[in-house]
């Protein structure tokens, strides 16, 4: 009975994070999933059938809360749906652990950038109009190929290249981003059956996994509703430098006691920022309701 609640605070854990920030879900429920006992395989594909509740939830929650671009979820949907479909069937044999290293380092400096921009600009201007097509149907087949070939990696494709462009504001992108990874995971598990069959999946591992991430997708959606935009932006650059500090501090053989010090020391700049703009909103936020006061 322990392992089948572990695996729903998997569930829940992960979607809590993903559903807030806007990436991390396969990332979070399959270390979760590896580190309780289950096998990759078995873990990524139980992820990838769960994603079909989760986001379905996660999407229709955000939508009500209005943080879904119906025309950007259309132009990035679609792509995706395709290219995660390629990446689960026809190219699944293709290995992404070279290209890996140099995606994270792009991630990482986009990470900088929405993090640095969030970070100084108390008041971010967005800009006018919406990501045209030209960015969102490749991001789209990219992001969707990445994620099925990689375990996970929509969120983190999709969600920062949407910040950068200026145009959208953070709960927007989330909430797009979520609604959009029910079209990548249907079809990256109809190209896992395909090619793996049933067989691969355990019930056990994948209902429990289900249910704990399908809780967690309406609490997550209000998060990324009322945070404020200033502290979105930080909280998610922050997340995306964290998330790739890891991969690549792993990827060029950083020797462990400088690897975990490295990741502390991230993880202190982003929760210290974090905080940092939170006092700051507060701050502002006190200040306006006294001059209200005053001029009453």
């Amino acid at each position: 009975m322990l392992p089948l609640v572990l695996v729903a605070l998997a569930g829940f854990a992960a979607q809590l994070v993903d559903g807030s920030l806007g990436m991390g879900y396969g990332l979070t429920s399959s270390t979760l999933l590896i580190a309780i006992g289950l096998t990759p395989a078995l873990a990524s594909a139980s992820v990838h059938l769960a994603e079909i509740g989760t986001s379905a939830v996660s999407g229709f929650s955000h939508a009500k809360l209005g943080n879904v671009d119906k025309k950007v979820l259309l132009r990035i949907a679609i792509p995706g749906g395709i290219g995660a479909f390629l990446g689960a069937t026809v190219l699944a044999g293709l290995s992404t652990q070279a290209a890996r290293p140099w995606a994270s380092a792009l991630l990482f400096v986009l990470g900088w950038y929405v993090f640095i921009r969030f970070l100084l600009h108390r008041t971010v201007q967005l800009r006018k109009g919406r990501p045209g097509r030209r960015l969102l149907i490749p991001l789209g087949l990219v992001g969707g190929f990445v994620d099925a070939t990689g375990g996970g990696g929509w969120g983190p494709v999709t969600t920062p290249a949407l910040l950068a462009t200026g145009r959208m504001a953070p709960a927007r992108v989330v909430g797009t981003v979520n609604a959009a990874e029910f079209i990548v995971a249907v079809s990256a598990s109809l190209g896992f059956i395909v090619g793996l069959g049933w067989a691969a999946i355990d019930l056990e591992v994948l209902l429990p996994l289900l249910i704990g991430g399908m809780l967690a997708a309406p609490i997550a959606a209000w998060v990324a509703h009322r945070l404020p935009m200033r502290v979105m932006g930080v909280a998610v650059g922050g997340m995306i430098i964290f998330t790739n500090s890891i991969t690549l501090t792993s990827a060029f053989g950083v020797p462990t006691p400088v690897r975990i010090g490295i990741i502390i020391t991230v993880a202190v700049l982003w929760l210290g920022a974090v905080a940092a703009v939170t006092v700051q909103h507060r701050r502002s936020v006190a200040r306006q309701r006294t001059d209200n006061l005053v001029r009453q």
